[in-house]
């Protein structure tokens, strides 16, 4: 038997003590070791997203071991470390051959749209599986999907370096966004949060100018970029309002990456004839797939990203209730991690 951590509703967790699944043909069975706490995790306890999946098992940043192999699996091998991609598409329509799995008709997320990592055992298509290097720590593994969501925001964007850049959000995402901006070359990194403490961080990992007044950031940003605005824009925390700055922020010719998680239905009003003639343009962007996982492991494998600012806060899943609960009152805590096994 295994433990899961089942949330029944909105706000509510139980732990559920279930038999350990069996992997199928072409499956793998996964110990979990660690499991982070994603925005999407909030906004699902929250009750804001995802609610017709209740009750579901959540979590999706996730990393652990081989712990069996079904029939039919070649190329992975019982105790290794690994990391999953969350996304399980078709493979065969238009959309999975262009790794846009998101928009498969058939697309499936781990611990969204069914059950997912907080739970000790899981099992996951093989084809899904990367093998990790052993010497790499279960908590800096567990930052593989969300930074490879970043790493998908930065390509749809075409980042290159020398490009000025505003991120608008000094959270665990936004932070994320900062450090693969430096990573890319990325000249100026602009960093926008109302926390100063988040700021600060930010500004000790690779961004260049920092503001906590909103009033202040269009002159910061037109004073860094020699009043022309940014060449890319990203927009990390899913407000309307901080959309409709972006609009303002870029150069003409300049790009907004959308990616900040808005409620259904909101809009931006957007200036159409302005968008023509300054040939602007608007991609979005949400989650990390195929490639982008592969290349976010490479990243960390190799150090390009400092895992420092999002280690140390950590619950068993038997405080899994508290984590979430206290999750909003811990703003210095850039990433919670439930620790599964070890």
């Amino acid at each position: 038997m295994m433990r899961a951590g089942v949330l029944e509703a909105p706000g509510r967790f139980a732990l559920e003590e279930r038999p350990i699944p069996e992997p199928g043909r072409g499956e793998v069975l996964i110990r979990v070791a660690r499991v982070g706490i994603c925005g999407t995790d909030v906004h699902i306890f929250n009750g804001h997203y995802a609610a017709d999946s209740l009750p579901m098992v959540p979590g999706h940043e996730f990393t652990g071991a081989i712990d069996a192999l079904g029939l039919d699996v070649s190329g992975l091998r019982v105790g290794s470390k690994v990391v999953v991609d969350m996304n399980i598409g078709c493979t065969q329509c238009f959309w999975c051959r262009r790794n846009e799995i998101l928009n498969c008709p058939d697309m499936q997320q781990m611990g969204i749209t069914m059950d997912g990592a907080f739970a000790e055992y899981m099992v996951v298509p093989a084809r899904l599986v990367i093998p990790a290097p052993e010497k790499m720590p279960f908590d800096v593994l567990a930052l593989t999907e969300p930074l490879a969501c970043v790493v998908r925001a930065a390509r749809k964007a075409d980042v290159s370096f020398g490009q000025s850049v505003v991120v608008m959000g000094a959270g665990p995402i936004g932070h994320l966004h900062v450090q693969l901006m430096r990573a890319i070359g990325a000249a100026p990194i602009i960093v926008s949060d109302l926390s100063a403490e988040r700021v600060a961080l930010a500004l000790d990992h690779g961004a260049d100018v920092g503001v906590t007044d909103p009033q202040a950031l269009q002159p910061a940003v037109m004073e860094a970029t020699q009043g022309r605005g940014a060449d890319v824009v990203i927009e990390s925390v899913g407000l309307p309002a901080l959309y409709q700055q972006a609009t303002q922020l870029i150069r003409k010719g300049g790009h907004v990456a959308a990616f900040g998680l808005t409620g259904a239905g909101e809009t931006l009003p957007l200036d159409i004839l302005t968008t023509i003639l300054q040939e602007n343009s608007i991609k979005g962007s949400v989650a990390g797939m195929g490639q982008d996982m592969h290349d976010a492991l490479t990243l960390l494998v190799h150090g390009r990203i400092d895992p420092a600012p999002f280690l140390g806060a950590e619950y068993p899943l038997a405080d899994i209730q508290i984590a979430f609960d206290t999750f909003k009152n811990r703003p210095g805590d850039l990433k919670t991690q439930i620790v599964m096994s070890h």
